[in-house]
């Protein structure tokens, strides 16, 4: 059994950051009140960039016919009329939708493979541009709306953005065997962004009369990973860039996953199913017989036990996220004498459980990905998906396919050899010049020094992870925010902030507070120099207009509201005032 300290890396003091007492008397918009804009000498510090302009469409229709960009072709231009599209219940203002496609070509497999996108031009236009980084293995033209995790308030169309989408290179039936063409292979890890960003720019001059004023990159987990690997790759290229869960690590993530389906499946009742999460009509192994849905909330009442207090009230919340990783222990489970029922783990389940969040080893020690942090979203149903189906499902295909040179294949997660496909990750041949690892992951990641030139000119990074995440670990994220730190000689604060969601699973879900607009954070930051030190976040209770969380514990009230507090502060009850208002709460 890991010893109680086997985690206290993620417990680490919270002093290599700045931090700072946030009164929240009064919100101001979505950011509380204490905000105050950055007064450090020039842009390299906390100075804002220029306002963007608005400015009004000017082309639309005459765009399939007119424009004469480099590999480009468009495909279609139409007007939407508002409400036609909804974001949520609410209607979406009139807009241009573009379709195209870039650098089309047949590859090395055979297939027809090119850049799929759309843009999506709001007629009011706020002067800034928004390329939306989309999730999974893309494959799937995602409607541009520059939709943000967690059930938004608005996105960026709604925003005024004029937003791209695209498939990242590949569509349909290539997914995932993109991975084995060496050209699609690089076009998903890095390469799409890039070639799109500059037409996308140049889109926007023949439809608007000039080009954006400001240029902001988002997404959540792989598009979050875009957000990261931009910012490292193309500097100069966006103003603000908003990464959520990003899988800036991915390889070792779904590796992780891999190492996990063998510790589950000793534990799980033989000869026991569940369906397929992509098809339907086939079934996996029902790992989740391994940790049951009763033993998951056994455990996050464990942690609740010993953590929820730890911000000044219980309220079935955990703020006090690197608090608890030193206050709680796996042996806090009680341990069953007899048959599992449900309020007890077995010694063998403890032991399985504690090592999957402890990230995983290599049968010689090798640490295969990050430790996860304890805290009660481990009851979601999204972190059973993630842990018991979709690491059966869907990371072998990633691991084998796109992640590993020469490409593995078809890899069994059950008999999948851990050690040989973490050397694969970072080995490359004539045919896959680059290494998964390479193309990726963000270029200077251990030691990112090289954002340096994104914070002398003024470009900002707001980051947002939930702390029970399942696949991408929202302590991986804190530990790269402090080699930032680092890397920037202590003044990461000055361009990066981030976010910690408790309770929330992968991008959304759980027992959290998971409506938060941090978009407008970003831009008040990058175009007015208001640090976001703390983001209203509020409950998808019934009745919410960008969607209802169905795990919200029936106690909540449907508008429950806290304040995300950018680390290493947390969220601290004041010790009076509504015990379910965000205004209640200091972050300290």
């Amino acid at each position: 059994m890991p010893p109680r300290s086997s985690l206290r890396v993620l417990a680490a003091p919270q002093t290599a950051l700045r931090r700072g007492a946030l009164p929240a008397a009064a919100w101001v918009g979505l950011v509380l009140a204490g905000c105050q804009p950055g007064t450090g000498p020039g842009l390299g510090h906390a100075g804002a960039l220029s306002a963007a302009q608005p400015g009004t469409l000017q082309a639309c229709e005459s765009l399939t016919g007119s424009l004469n960009l480099p590999h480009t072709r468009i495909v279609s231009s139409e007007r939407v009329p508002a409400g036609v599209v909804k974001q949520g219940d609410r209607p979406v203002p009139e807009h241009c939708l573009v379709k195209g496609r870039m650098h089309e070509r047949q590859g090395a497999d055979g297939r027809d493979y090119a850049l799929g996108f759309e843009m999506r031009l709001p007629v009011a236009w706020s002067g800034r541009f928004y390329y939306q980084g989309n999730g999974g293995l893309d494959g799937v033209v995602q409607p541009a709306l520059g939709a943000l995790g967690g059930g938004p308030l608005t996105g960026a169309l709604m925003q005024g953005f004029a937003v791209i989408s695209s498939d990242a290179g590949h569509s349909g039936s290539q997914t995932p065997f993109f991975g084995l063409e060496p050209q699609a292979r690089l076009d998903y890890g890095y390469q799409a962004v890039a070639k799109l960003t500059p037409m996308a720019k140049d889109l926007i001059r023949s439809a608007y009369g000039r080009a954006p004023d400001r240029s902001y990159i988002g997404g959540c987990s792989n598009g979050g990973r875009h957000t990261l690997v931009a910012a490292a790759r193309m500097g100069d290229q966006y103003d603000g860039y908003l990464a959520g869960a990003p899988g800036y690590r991915l390889p070792h993530a779904a590796l992780a996953q891999l190492w996990g389906v063998q510790q589950w499946a000793p534990l799980a009742t033989p000869g026991a199913t569940a369906k397929h999460p992509l098809n339907p009509n086939a079934s996996i192994p029902d790992l989740g017989t391994a940790f049951t849905a009763a033993e998951r909330q056994t455990v996050a009442q464990a942690v609740l036990n010993k953590c929820d207090a730890l911000d000044g009230v219980r309220d079935g919340m955990v703020q006090a996220t690197q608090a608890c990783q030193s206050a709680f222990s796996i042996d806090d489970v009680p341990t069953c004498t007899g048959e599992r029922n449900g309020t007890c783990l077995s010694p063998a389940q403890k032991q399985a459980v504690a090592a999957v969040h402890a990230g995983g080893r290599t049968p010689n020690g090798q640490a295969i990905y990050s430790a996860f942090p304890w805290d009660p979203g481990v009851a979601g149903h999204n972190w059973a998906l993630w842990k018991f189906a979709n690491a059966v499902a869907l990371d072998p295909l990633s691991v084998g396919t796109v992640f590993t040179v020469p490409p593995a294949g078809k890899v069994d997660p059950l008999t999948a050899d851990v050690s040989a496909l973490l050397a694969q990750f970072s080995a490359s041949n004539e045919t896959y010049r680059e290494s998964g690892l390479a193309l990726m992951t963000p270029p200077g990641h251990d030691n990112p020094v090289n954002l340096t030139p994104l914070r002398e000119r003024g470009a900002k990074m707001v980051i947002y992870h939930g702390v029970s995440d399942a696949i991408f670990s929202s302590e991986d994220t804190r530990q790269w925010m402090e080699r930032l730190n680092r890397a920037q000689g202590g003044r990461a604060d000055d361009m990066a902030r981030y976010f910690m969601v408790p309770g929330m699973n992968h991008c959304s879900g759980g027992s959290a507070t998971d409506q938060f607009d941090l978009l407008s954070s970003l831009v008040q930051w990058v175009e007015q120099g208001i640090k976001p030190q703390a983001v209203l976040a509020q409950a998808r209770g019934a009745g919410n207009a960008g969607g209802v969380n169905a795990e919200l514990p029936a106690a909540w009230p449907a508008q429950r509201s806290r304040p995300l507090c950018a680390y290493p502060t947390t969220a601290r009850y004041k010790g009076s005032g509504a015990v379910e208002a965000a205004s209640s709460f200091v972050c300290q």
